[in-house]
């Protein structure tokens, strides 16, 4: 800690912050006002991200809706105008007496309406089309239409050739040109006195390079109240993609520099010309974020042939909204300061008797002896009380220092001593066990040598060789007696039947004692007529001592196994289980499916007696090698089952309780998992 507080830097003051309390109070009196003050500030971040902005973006919709309100009536104007014309009395007398549509429409360009002329660039070019001359589209629509379409150049040369030069819009960064035009078109159909639809007054307004019409939408749409206006707007017409007339600068000293023939950001194509979308978000315009709202134009066929923009400049807003931040984060830091000028000057006395009595302490860690004494406070005070309630420690540790330095000696001696008598006490000990160890040691290898020896040895020639005998007089008596054994028939077939059985538990006991050596293949067997087989062989034993069956067969699936090694294994648990209880008792055979999360997994056998139970400390050493309660036994049984469920994945499970009995349950796969 020492030299993490003398480097420089935040550790140094983190650590003054750990170790000072003058310090400390005066982090927990700012921190309250700092975490108070940068909620405020996120409010205020959030506040003007999201609502600000979206209110940013509704008012660009606003002023888009008010643009697009200004262009209709600037298309109504237009159809206002034909509609004066149309029915004024000089062109009435002019259609009347004319020759021909082409000295119409001469007239029509050469005269001059009075009562126009307050309506100007209203249109560009005006045209009269009879009726066999009007496309077949208008015919279906007897009334005023108006609406915007794509001249191509050839088109506009025959409305009127001045408009074509104007149409032209250079591509900017390309040096190819745009010479289709966006116009907005009028027809108003005129109807003779008995009715008859003559023909169409028809006129066009060119909005390519129509830098009148966009900035007079513009001074309505962001009229002059401050920078936060026309200097900052700006409205577009769109042919496709492509700036034909707008009020965005290229160069912003140069107020003719507009960019006109620039290309509109992949996403705003995207979301207006190909989806029919409208779209409001920021936008990177020419050479700066605007806040953007664009709508899809429209043709008579209802086919986007362009957009109409408006939008302003991001950064005004963007500055007074850094202005506001930078000014609230000079008021935190003013608090801030404020709080801690007051705390430390107005705690300097509260923290001068601390600092006394840190010192103290100090002194104390390093070996000195001294107090704190008087604080010149007053008698009541707090810490006035804690320096003598200190002082008073310090002289009780002292006494009890001295009081257990002389214990310390005293102890010292006593424990040397006592480990001297300890030690030779523990040499005696080592020697007496290690005497045990060795003589239990022999005793059990003796047991385990003699139980093996004398179980193979009596198994050849105890069983086996008397078998063998018996059978051949048997079968010698047989072929003597020839066609006369029919009167001992019955005999004869229950003594071949009681030696085969002979044969199988000599065969089982042998399988018993040589653990490993089955060479037969695994196969799928019924393990219910298995479990049949072993019962028949060890109720010979089981009679001597008034031990009934009960069996439940209720397992169907067939299991993969050797049926020699878990007739051994099987046959080693009812002989335990015959063994472990009186001369009467029931012992409970049970055969189930083995489910484990509704999902079959092989079969269970359950061996239950009604024997003395195996005791809980013994349960944990129940299958060492060589580990018996019996005093004949060998100890490999249950080993040596225990190992052969293993080599096939199987498992073996114990439950006992004390005088009341013990229940085996082998768990056996469908499919063997060998070891």
């Amino acid at each position: 800690m020492g030299e993490y507080c003398t480097s420089g830097g935040i550790r140094r003051i983190v650590c003054k912050i750990q170790t000072k309390v003058r310090y400390r109070l005066l982090f927990l009196t700012s921190m309250p006002v700092f975490i108070t003050m940068l909620a405020l500030v996120m409010i205020t971040i959030y506040w003007a991200t999201h609502y600000t902005w979206q209110d940013t973006l509704n008012d660009v919709a606003e002023r888009l809706k008010t643009a697009e309100n200004q262009f209709q009536n600037r298309q109504n104007m237009q159809v206002e105008n034909l509609y004066m014309i149309g029915e004024s009395y000089l062109f009435r007398q002019e259609l009347l007496h004319s020759s021909g549509e082409k000295e119409l429409n001469i007239w029509l360009q050469d005269h001059e309406f009075p009562s126009l002329q307050k309506h100007q660039h209203i249109f560009d070019c005006l045209r009269w089309q009879s009726v066999n001359r009007t496309e077949a589209a208008f015919l279906t629509h007897p009334t005023a239409r108006v609406f915007y379409q794509v001249l191509e150049s050839s088109e506009l040369q025959d409305w009127c050739e001045s408009a074509v030069s104007q149409a032209i819009v250079p591509i900017h960064q390309s040096g190819s040109q745009e010479t289709r035009a966006l116009v907005s078109r009028a027809l108003y159909p005129v109807y003779a006195e008995d009715g008859t639809l003559q023909g169409y007054l028809d006129s066009i307004l060119l909005l390519n390079n129509n830098q009148q019409i966009v900035d007079d939408i513009r001074d309505q749409v962001y009229p002059e109240i401050g920078s936060y206006s026309t200097k900052t707007g700006a409205v577009t017409i769109f042919l496709n993609d492509l700036r034909i007339s707008t009020n965005i600068l290229i160069d912003d000293y140069n107020p003719e520099s507009r960019a006109v023939g620039t290309r509109v950001s992949p996403i705003v194509r995207q979301t207006v010309l190909e989806d029919g979308d409208f779209y409001l978000d920021r936008a990177y315009v020419h050479n700066t974020w605007y806040a953007s709202g664009y709508k899809p134009l429209r043709d008579l066929n209802d086919s986007i042939i362009g957009m109409l923009y408006v939008g302003h400049q991001i950064w005004p807003l963007l500055e007074a909204y850094l202005i506001n931040l930078g000014e609230i984060a000079l008021m935190i830091i003013s608090v801030l300061l404020l709080s801690a000028y007051i705390v430390h000057f107005g705690t300097r006395d509260l923290f001068h008797p601390i600092e006394k009595i840190s010192s103290v302490v100090q002194a104390i860690q390093q070996g000195q002896d001294k107090r704190i004494g008087d604080l010149a406070l007053v008698p009541e005070h707090e810490l006035a009380n804690l320096a003598k309630q200190f002082d008073q420690m310090l002289d009780l540790l002292a006494f009890r220092n001295q009081q257990i330095k002389q214990a310390t000696a005293e102890l010292e001696t006593k424990v040397s001593e006592r480990t001297a008598s300890l030690h030779d006490k523990t040499i005696q000990l080592e020697h007496h066990i290690k005497l045990l160890n060795q003589t239990r040691d022999k005793l059990i290898v003796s047991e385990k040598l003699a139980a093996l020896g004398q179980l193979t040895a009596g198994i050849a020639h105890e069983i086996n060789n008397p078998v063998a005998v018996i059978l051949g007089n048997v079968e010698l008596i047989q072929m003597e007696l020839g066609d006369r054994t029919q009167d001992i028939e019955e005999e004869l077939v229950v003594i071949f039947e009681q030696i085969k059985r002979i044969r199988n538990i000599t065969q089982s006991l042998l399988q018993y004692s040589r653990s490993g050596a089955d060479k037969e293949l695994f196969i799928r067997q019924d393990i219910n007529s298995i479990v049949v087989e072993s019962i028949t062989l060890v109720k010979t034993g089981s009679k001597r001592k008034d031990v009934t069956f009960y069996t439940e067969y209720t397992a169907t699936e067939f299991i993969e196994c050797s049926r020699n090694q878990l007739l051994q294994v099987l046959i080693n648990l009812l002989v335990n289980a015959v063994q472990s209880m009186a001369e009467r008792g029931t012992i409970t055979v049970r055969t189930e499916n083995w489910y484990e999360n509704s999902e079959l997994k092989g079969s269970i056998i359950h061996i239950q007696d009604e024997g003395c139970g195996i005791k809980e400390e013994d349960l944990s050493k129940l299958f060492d090698p060589f580990y018996t309660t019996k005093p004949e036994g060998t100890g490999l049984g249950l080993s040596v089952s225990q190992g052969l469920l293993h080599r096939i994945g199987g498992e073996m499970r114990v439950s006992s309780a004390s005088e009341k009995g013990t229940c085996f349950s082998l768990h056996l796969h469908t499919n063997a998992q060998f070891s």
